[in-house]
């Protein structure tokens, strides 16, 4: 399959080099279900090389993390498991648990996606880290807690003596994933597997925990397999892609040929929902349509077939195979037509073409001319700090929400970005419950401190909010016509609710058949939309919308901001919006904020502050954002923070404020050696 080109890992041959040391051939697993069997993963092939990184892509439900544990021999026992899994030339499938405990963590490592559920809570992270020295090491327990401290100190945990005796809970979601990362590399593994090991964390911890990885790979001269759904992780990790899609890989080549000359529609629709920081754009963007297949008893034909633009008859009726495409050497592509693509067109003709956006009913009006919805002035919020079991007693203040001050304009999208416990859904809630603690919330021009509970109650029908978790915040039990009726049956709607629930759905592109459904029958983007249905239907001024779009696979993530965007074009909508990932923010925002430790250090247009950031904690959260684009990956100079936790909120002593301390700053590149 993929064979290395030119990378030559310290201390390796050629002829070692040569030979891969994990080898999967015609992988398949499949699940029963109350459906009919699960087929989800259909003939996975690929070679893994040391010292080489191989980046697994796709939608969720595609088989990546089902592969991976094929791989580990983790799949529960009513998986059926067909094919080959070699290690070093030895067949690993078939293989009993206990034989196959001699080989996890010893010679293949494994990063999962949630550091916190892959601890134990009631060890300490030393005693965690010596037992899976001691399973596969003979060395003493003396011995096995210096390693630990060893390799803690090595994956950057402050003062590893004193830490690797703290508890999982008392460490930071970054510090967890360094901790779990020195456990899958104790053994010196010669495979390290990472299953989406940065999905959950802000984009300075992610930008370490790729730098942790790189390290522990160069130290340990494993290869690596990278599973992950951000294209721009992979562009900046990869040395080789496999992008799989229904279960089976659609694509396979190095990943410069991947990025730029991508010759499956299904990757050439990946890259163009991914939005860029890079990139000032008002273009929409060009989402892949529809949701992937339910893996059970697939119809003939490619599975991509109901979703690609330039599918044709022999599309529907022949799953294609995973073929070299002619003239490109070692690029493979399952797909008819991937010998007529060329530079993301068939034909010369764009396969994804953006949709075209209504008139921005204010663009011609000036900002200072328009209607201000919400006025924030002076906010803040304190949390106590409370010590003590039986005799409790205040010892301390958390200043959440410190001083903040801004306004959003009719029309307009407000954003603030920062990492986690920052202070940005601190700010959200004090904005929605109309009640601040200290300071003035003005909506629509009216005080809501001088408002009565009933005038409270009528205004929020001017600001409505959208959650980061589509499933949790629908109710469950209710059908779709329920759910959205709901703000309208609470807060006094007087004209059809039928009428409205139905204008509502159409509004969001729902089908008006799905009324009567409910929600664990949708995916998370129909779900998301819901939940933006719901939210329009009182007819609001402004929509507060906090992550709306994070837990989405990138071509769901597309269709929503270009949605968000329409509304707000064509309703004139204002949007207070919280998000992490900058490159969401830059697309669909006219002004932004950076929130640090309760405060704003910067805000303003959002393409001045993106292209010519003044703080450097700004610097620092735009320089860790990955971008889609190899050799800018592999040159560009990122700005880390030097300090392993998350950004800790204000303290003052009861008495007098504690000096705030300043981010350290240094600079460093992520050129690939």
């Amino acid at each position: 399959m993929i064979t290395p080109t030119n990378l030559q890992p310290a201390g390796s041959t050629t002829d070692t080099l040569a030979t891969p040391v994990l080898q999967v051939s015609d992988l398949t697993v499949s699940f029963p279900s109350e459906a009919g069997r699960v087929n989800a993963v259909r003939g996975v092939n690929f070679e893994l090389f040391p010292g080489r990184t191989l980046g697994i892509v796709g939608e969720s439900g595609s088989g990546k993390s089902v592969t991976s544990m094929a791989v580990m021999g983790l799949l529960p026992g009513y998986a059926t498991i067909n094919g080959s899994v070699k290690l070093n030339g030895e067949e690993l499938l078939g293989k009993s648990d206990n034989e196959m405990s001699k080989i996890r963590g010893k010679d293949i490592g494994m990063i999962f996606q949630d550091p916190l559920s892959a601890l134990t809570p009631v060890f300490d992270i030393g005693s965690q880290i010596s037992e899976a020295i001691l399973c596969h090491q003979k060395v003493s327990r003396s011995q096995a807690w210096k390693q630990a401290v060893e390799l803690l100190d090595l994956v950057g945990i402050p003062e590893p003596q004193r830490r690797a005796k703290a508890f999982p809970h008392e460490f930071s979601g970054g510090m967890r994933q360094r901790a779990v990362i020195a456990m899958a590399i104790a053994n010196n593994p010669r495979v390290l597997i990472a299953d989406e090991p940065t999905t959950a964390l802000d984009v300075t911890i992610q930008a370490q925990i790729l730098d942790v990885i790189k390290l522990a790979q160069k130290e340990t001269g494993a290869a690596t397999i990278m599973i992950t759904h951000d294209m721009g992780v992979v562009a900046g990790t990869a040395d080789d892609v496999l992008v799989m899609y229904a279960g089976r890989p659609v694509e396979q080549s190095d990943v410069d040929s991947v990025f730029y000359h991508p010759r499956m529609p299904y990757t050439v629709g990946l890259l163009g929902s991914t939005p860029r920081v890079d990139i000032a754009t008002e273009e929409a963007l060009a989402p892949i349509q529809g949701n992937p297949p339910v893996l059970v008893d697939l119809p003939p034909g490619c599975p991509f077939a109901p979703r690609c633009p330039v599918a044709i008859h022999e599309c529907i009726t022949m799953e294609p195979n995973l073929e070299p495409v002619p003239d490109t050497g070692a690029h493979f592509a399952a797909c008819h037509r991937s010998g007529e693509i060329e530079d993301g067109r068939i034909n010369g003709e764009q396969m994804y073409v953006a949709p075209e956006m209504p008139e921005d009913l204010l663009a011609k009006v000036p900002r200072e001319e328009r209607r201000t919805v919400l006025e924030v002035r002076d906010l803040k919020k304190e949390f106590p700090l409370i010590k003590g079991a039986v005799v409790k007693r205040r010892v301390g203040t958390v200043h959440a929400v410190n001083g903040l001050t801004f306004d959003v304009k009719e029309g307009e999208c407000f954003a603030i970005v920062g990492e986690s416990g920052c202070g940005k859904t601190t700010t959200l809630l004090q904005i929605m419950d109309l009640k601040p603690e200290d300071g003035t919330v003005i909506l629509d021009g009216k005080d809501s401190n001088s408002m009565s509970e009933s005038e409270r109650r009528k205004a929020r029908t001017k600001i409505q909010m959208v959650f980061q978790d589509p499933m949790s915040s629908l109710n469950p039990r209710l059908t779709i016509k329920d759910i959205i009726a709901e703000p309208l049956h609470s807060l006094g709607y007087e004209g059809d609710i039928d009428a409205r629930v139905a204008e509502m759905m159409a509004l969001v592109g729902l089908d008006s058949s799905q009324i009567d459904r409910f929600p664990g029958h949708f995916s998370g983007g129909q779900r998301q939309r819901i939940g933006l249905a719901r939210a329009l239907a009182t007819n609001p001024d402004l929509i507060v919308l906090d992550e709306p779009v994070s837990a989405l696979d990138v071509s769901i993530q597309a269709g929503m901001l270009n949605l968000l965007d329409e509304l707000k074009r064509k309703l004139g909508l204002s949007y207070l919006f919280v998000a992490h990932d900058l490159s969401v923010i830059r697309h669909l925002s006219d002004r932004v904020a950076v929130m640090y430790r309760g405060q704003f250090v910067e805000h303003g247009d959002v393409n001045e502050i993106f292209d010519n950031p003044q703080h450097p904690y700004t610097r620092a959260l735009l320089s860790a954002i990955p971008i889609p684009d190899p050799e800018i990956e592999r040159h560009r100079e990122r700005i880390a923070l030097d300090q392993t936790d998350l950004p800790e909120p204000v303290i003052s002593d009861e008495g007098s404020e504690l000096r705030r301390k300043r981010p350290v700053f240094r600079r460093t590149r992520k050129n690939k050696e």
